[in-house]
């Protein structure tokens, strides 16, 4: 597809004028192939796949049975590209069959505003954000201790402790976000913990009075070049917040704030020059919480439930 190449090059150029934190823009996956014109002659296309995830494994929890998802090319086009590009997709969509525990997603710079309101006419809503932090020079001073709150790594002992405060996180992420509580989420969620033990994953446990009351499940990832992650990161050291949940009757007691000047210290001194999480901006303790902790958006995923929906 020849408009691919040149597409590509003019997206390039346009994620490094919207936000100079982007990795260069992607070849998308090998799918369902989309072009569309706009008025003025001008091309755009854009590449459909399409997944199905088997019950009982972790990625049902944070997503629909059934995806499809776009991977744009659109150039320099900006909303009007997106927009042409997004009825073509609900023209295709129309003719499958998708039921009711579906979606679509389409992930896009979370600067670039201009395709929002073609998103938002088409029927996405934001539900996730991949937020990024950078360590200034040198490794960040711990502040002083919160007075009556200790943390420390969790051990395969605190199992079920930790399971506990992933549960209660996926339960409340399901009220404002992607996440899906699914009758068999312990299951799953206890054999993801148990991996992660396994794998020497640093998880954080605050404590008040030796009762636990916080909890950061962290890892150590390195991006390079040609690897999934490296379409969302550029290259390096980073530090992944995989899942930060502070008990119910500890939320505003400044729980969470000692809980990641831990870890932010503590991946910093492993050799993260960076961090990232993903959050929910429907979420409003989230969506506050995380721009206090030094992090900004950097992609948005935009979803439709359930696929039907497409228009």
């Amino acid at each position: 597809m020849r408009v691919a190449g040149s597409l590509l090059g003019a997206q390039t150029t346009r994620f490094e004028q919207v936000d100079p934190l982007l990795p260069p823009a992607a070849p998308p996956p090998d799918g369902q192939v989309l072009t569309a014109a706009l008025p003025g002659g001008d091309r755009v296309a854009g590449v459909v796949t399409h997944s199905t995830f088997e019950p009982g494994t972790a990625t049902t929890l944070w997503s629909a049975l059934q995806l499809w998802e776009m991977h744009p090319l659109v150039g320099a086009t900006g909303g009007a590209g997106m927009d042409v590009l997004l009825r073509e997709w609900a023209r295709l969509q129309a003719r499958t069959t998708a039921g009711p525990d579906s979606a679509c997603l389409l992930t896009w710079p979370s600067r670039d505003t201009v395709a929002a309101q073609p998103l938002l006419a088409h029927g996405f809503t934001p539900l996730t954000s991949l937020a990024v932090r950078h360590f200034r020079a040198g490794t960040p001073m711990r502040r002083a201790p919160q007075a009556g709150v200790t943390v420390r790594l969790a051990t395969p002992s605190d199992l079920e402790t930790v399971l506990a405060l992933e549960l209660a996180e996926l339960a409340y992420s399901a009220l404002v976000g992607a996440a899906v509580l699914r009758p068999d989420a312990e299951r799953v969620k206890r054999a993801t913990v148990v991996r992660h033990f396994e794998q020497g994953d640093p998880m954080w446990l605050a404590e008040r009075d030796g009762v636990a009351v916080g909890l950061a499940h962290c890892r150590l990832m390195d991006v390079v070049a040609d690897s999934l992650i490296a379409t969302r990161l550029r290259p390096g050291r980073w530090g992944y917040v995989n899942c930060v949940s502070v008990a119910d009757d500890a939320r505003g007691s400044g729980v969470g704030s000692e809980l990641m000047a831990v870890a932010h210290h503590e991946l910093h001194s492993r050799g993260a020059t960076g961090t990232f999480l993903y959050f929910n901006p429907p979420n409003p303790l989230a969506s506050v919480f995380w721009a206090r902790q030094g992090y900004r958006p950097l992609w948005t995923s935009w979803e439709l439930r359930p696929a039907s929906a497409l228009r």
